[in-house]
């Protein structure tokens, strides 16, 4: 392998944009987020679903607080 094959480090000091293009580019992407922020949600309910329904059956006693008729004396 020579050194002109060699993988280089780059890094980007800076973006030439004009405004306009900047402008249309973060509208595009904040309507791009929506659908991809619905999915997410979907997604994170239905753990949270799933979870909630199992250890609110396993625990589901320990956090309804105290019936009346145990403080009976």
């Amino acid at each position: 392998m020579s050194d002109n094959n060699a993988n280089r480090e780059v890094t980007v000091v800076d973006i030439k944009m004009p405004f306009i293009s900047m402008v249309v580019f973060l509208v595009k992407l904040s309507i791009a987020a929506i659908p991809a922020l619905i999915i997410v949600s979907f997604i994170l309910g239905l753990l949270s679903a799933l979870f909630g329904g199992l250890f609110g059956g396993m625990f589901g006693g320990m956090f309804h607080g105290f019936d009346a008729e145990m403080h009976r004396f």
